[in-house]
Order: structure tokens, then sequence, then C-alpha cells
């Protein structure tokens, strides 16, 4: 376990010390969730388009239900319990650690909400699209790495952070994609 946490150490390092003062910016940018706001709206417009309105008012609880096992879930099950201190926190890593902002969130950081949430909303919306159209899976995947990476860039998360919270977050879209696909196929055979 030390080995790991050795590596992860060496590799927050490694990615947070590539940072750039132009690029200080934009990676704050990325990492605000009312940046994608209107991403998230194209996001409703898609599931109208597939399922119309009574898909769309279908999915609206079922995705509130989602970032709420997401977020909630990333705090009770990992950073209560296991509650290891965020890089900007962490006295060892103290003049080492590139902090964009002032002030770095709560104390612990195992896991990320930010990859929890993004990476269910992504794979929920891959299976929701059932992966058409194709460009639409990898974007999804790269939208949601990219808030990953900004995480670790800003000085707030280990990359092990982010890699089990997209893990994570990519469980939980599954799962609520799949009933999200359950509840429409219901009500589509209920109709014929």
């Amino acid at each position: 376990m030390e080995s790991l946490e050795a590596l992860d150490r060496s590799a927050f390092l490694a990615v947070n010390g590539w940072h750039a003062p132009w690029a200080d910016g934009p990676m704050l940018l990325v990492s605000e969730m009312f940046t994608w706001f209107p991403l998230y709206l194209f996001f409703f417009f898609l599931i109208q388009r597939r399922f119309g309105w009574r898909g769309l008012w279908w999915a609206i609880p079922v995705l509130g239900l989602m970032i709420l096992c997401s977020d909630k879930g990333s705090v009770l099950l990992f950073k209560e319990t296991v509650q290891r201190l965020r890089p900007c926190h962490e006295p060892t890593l103290q003049g080492l650690v590139h902090l964009v902002k002032d002030g770095c969130g709560g104390l612990y950081g195992f896991v990320s909400s930010h990859a929890s949430n993004h990476f269910a909303i992504a794979l929920f919306m891959i299976g929701v699209l059932g992966g058409t159209p194709r460009w639409a899976i990898p974007l999804l995947i790269l939208w949601a790495a990219l808030i990953c990476y900004s995480r670790v860039y800003l000085g707030v998360h280990y990359p092990g952070d982010v890699f089990v919270g997209g893990l994570f977050g990519a469980c939980i879209g599954i799962l609520f994609a799949v009933l999200f696909r359950r509840i429409i196929q219901h009500f589509t055979t209920a109709r014929a």
C-alpha cells in the first residue's frame, strides 16, 4: 500500500509540476461545474430527441438520483472512511504543490467527487445513447478525463483520487443507464 501511495504522490508531483501560467485559467474553468451547464442542457436535448418528452421527464429524476448517489457515495463511502488528505493539505508536500486558487476544498480527497460525478454522467449518456453517434463515446470519455486531469493540475487531488473516483462514477453511471432504459422500455411496451 505504501508503494502505491508513493507512486501516486510521484505521479501527482509530475502532473502538478507541469503547470504553466497560461494554463492555470483554462484548467480552473474546466474544473468548474457551471462551465459545463450548456453541455448538460445539450444532454437533456439529446435525451428528448431520442426518447421524447416522456423520456426527458423520466431522465430528470433518474439523473438527479444518480448524481446524488455518485456525489454522496464518493463522500460517505470513501472520503469520510479513508480520510486521505488532499495533496494541498499534506504536510510532507508543503511548498511542492502548485495551487492555482486560494483554498483547496475539504480536508480529504479520496475519492474525487468531480471525477465520480462526471464519469457517472459520461457513462450514463453513453448507455442512454446506445453508442450512437459513434463519436460520442470517445468525446464523453475525453471530457470526463479532462475534468479529472484538471483536478490534479489544480493541486487538489492525487491521480489515484480521480482514477478510483472515475471508476466509481462509471459504475454508478452504467447502473443508472440500465435503470433508465428499463423504465423507458416498460412504458414503451405498456403503451403498445
